[in-house]
Formats: C-alpha cells, structure tokens, sequence
C-alpha cells in the first residue's frame, strides 16, 4: 500500500510584498520578455495564483517575479500560500518546483484548440501566445510569425543545420 501525500499547506492569506523575503538560494532568472508578459497578464486578469512562502523559514519558494512586479507598482497586498517546509525540503522544492513543470510538453492538437480562442489586448501577452505557438511548431499553421529558422540540409554531406541557433 502507498503512503498518502502529505499536505504541507498550513495556510493562505494576502501580505505587503514588501514583508516577503526572497530567497537567496532562487535560481530563477526572469529576462524582460518574461517580466513585460506577466505584468501584462497582472494588468489584464490580476493575480490567479498565490506567491508560496515556507512559514518556517519566511523565504519564498515560488512567485518572486510576481513579488518583484507587485513592489514596481506599489500593491498593498498580494495573495499568499504558507507551507511548512526544513531548511532542506525547502532546498528541494525551490530546486525542483519549476523544472518539474518544465518537462510537460504541448499536445499540438489541444493546444492550437486554445490559442485560436485566446486573445489579448496586451502586446507583451500577445507576443508570448505566440512564441508558444512557434515553440509548438503551430505558429506557420495558425498564420502567425515564426522566429524558428527552418532545418537546412547540406546537399553534399547530408548534415543537418539549424540557421542562428
């Protein structure tokens, strides 16, 4: 018989972003694509998740970016899930959080299903609705630009080339 999965969720609340403390061990680098396309989200549908903080440490485990973008623009308060996290599994957690998500891969079919019913009136959403698309290889099918360079093959030896990549 397996063992239950833990909860390790103590509670919710809202909080002063200002009171939230990074975490020094964060790994996460967030380049200005990234940041332009979550404030756009933030503007345009608000907070849909909250940001995680170990009760035990007061170090985020996930959301600095939101904490990052909600102090830019002076929010009172932003939501906030409270675990309960040893030094060391909050080590783990902040190792394995994101690049678990990471590996998940699109199903082309459902995914072109959802963009063609999504829209924006965000230019930096826009732009990463449709990096998602050229990512997944639908952009040319959906009629929207692609930055992928197309695979050129060296007639003489056969090899495979990627162009600016």
């Amino acid at each position: 018989m397996t063992k239950a999965f833990e909860n390790r969720i103590v509670g919710t609340g809202s909080e002063a972003p200002d009171q939230l403390l990074a975490n020094p061990a964060n790994f996460r680098a967030h380049p200005a694509a990234q940041r332009n396309a979550l404030l756009g989200l933030l503007d345009e549908v608000g907070f849909v998740a909250p940001v995680i903080v170990n009760r035990i440490t007061g170090r985020l485990i996930d959301g600095h970016l939101r904490v990052e973008l909600a102090l830019s623009r002076d929010e009172a308060t932003i939501p906030v899930s409270y675990v309960e996290l040893s030094e060391d599994e909050e080590r783990l957690v902040l190792a394995t959080f994101d690049p678990v998500g990471d590996l998940a891969f699109p199903d082309k079919d459902r995914l072109r299903d959802l963009l063609e019913g999504v829209g924006s009136g965000e230019a930096a959403v826009q732009a990463l609705l449709a990096t998602v698309a050229d990512e997944a290889g639908l952009a040319e099918a959906m009629g929207l630009p692609s930055e992928k360079k197309r695979e050129v093959t060296c007639p003489s030896c056969g090899e495979v080339f990627s162009p600016g990549r």
